[in-house]
């Protein structure tokens, strides 16, 4: 499995706490270690360090605080997904002034999430075990756009059977017209697209996704589209995510990578709705 692709849920995660306070990163590391059985902290003081350990080994998520001593949080997080071997594992803003940086747009797409420290570091530990350690069960729309009707049935159940509520287009087409129209009632029509790459029919994947990148207007943060691919080129699986793929799943399917790649834009996709209604 390549960087790209590569798992982000593990029953013994390794998080990076980034903090220029060493009482947060201390009050962090204490927290995760009693609350996450089996996971490894590593702390890092600065960006340019985290940015070292980041080449040193494998890491699951990244919490950082927007204000570091040497860099931005923001500018961390861009770092990551440019140039670190896991460019797409979660990244975590942890601060005390997350609300002021949304409402002045402060914080870029390269951010996953947020945690606000008002809601105290002892919460923290349940917000990231969503994360690392995702639940097994899930509420939301997935618009699946497959044209085998024998794949579409099977996984069809499988996303069923974690709870979510599945609406199926058989072709990009049928994707277009059902996500059109809930945009003329001023909906967006489902909490995350899953769409295979190879499709029948005029349309790709790959032209739905610029569709819903550039015609609907919804980007990544509201409407999280994740492409089935058999195509190993790293090239192609760039430029998908260079049109606003969300993350990218290679066929075979596996069903736990899968799901849990599924459930992390699912819950990205509603948190950042909820904070757009605040």
């Amino acid at each position: 499995m390549n960087d790209v692709l590569r798992h982000i849920a593990s029953d013994n995660p390794r998080v990076m706490v980034v903090d220029g306070s060493k009482v947060a990163r201390t009050l962090i590391s204490r927290v995760l270690e009693k609350g996450l059985p089996g996971a490894t902290i590593i702390t890092c003081e600065t960006g340019a360090e985290a940015q070292q350990a980041l080449h040193t080994g494998v890491v699951d998520l990244v919490t950082t605080a927007l204000r570091l001593p040497d860099m931005d949080g923001a500018e961390l997080a861009k770092y990551v997904r440019e140039h670190a071997p896991q460019a797409y594992i979660p990244i975590v803003a942890v601060s005390g002034d997350v609300q002021e940086r949304l409402q002045n747009r402060a914080i870029g797409d390269e951010i996953t999430d947020y945690f606000d420290k008002a809601a105290g570091y002892a919460a923290l530990t349940d917000f990231i075990r969503g994360y690392v350690q995702p639940s097994e069960q899930a509420e939301g729309t997935v618009l699946y756009v497959e044209d085998s009707r024998v794949v579409a049935l099977a996984t069809s159940r499988m996303l069923q059977r974690y709870g979510l509520t599945v609406h199926l287009a058989g072709s990009a087409e049928e994707a277009v017209e059902f996500l059109g129209t809930a945009q003329d009632r001023g909906e967006i029509g489902a909490d995350v697209v899953l769409t295979d790459v190879s499709l029948k029919g005029e349309m790709s994947g790959g032209d739905l996704l610029e569709w819903i990148r550039y015609d609907l207007q919804l980007g990544k943060g509201r409407l999280p589209v994740l492409v089935m691919t058999g195509d190993e080129n790293p090239e192609n699986q760039a430029a998908l995510l260079k049109a606003g793929a969300n993350d990218l799943v290679e066929k075979p399917v596996d069903e736990r990578l899968l799901m849990t790649k599924l459930m992390f834009q699912l819950r990205v996709s509603q948190r950042r709705r909820a904070l757009q209604r605040i």
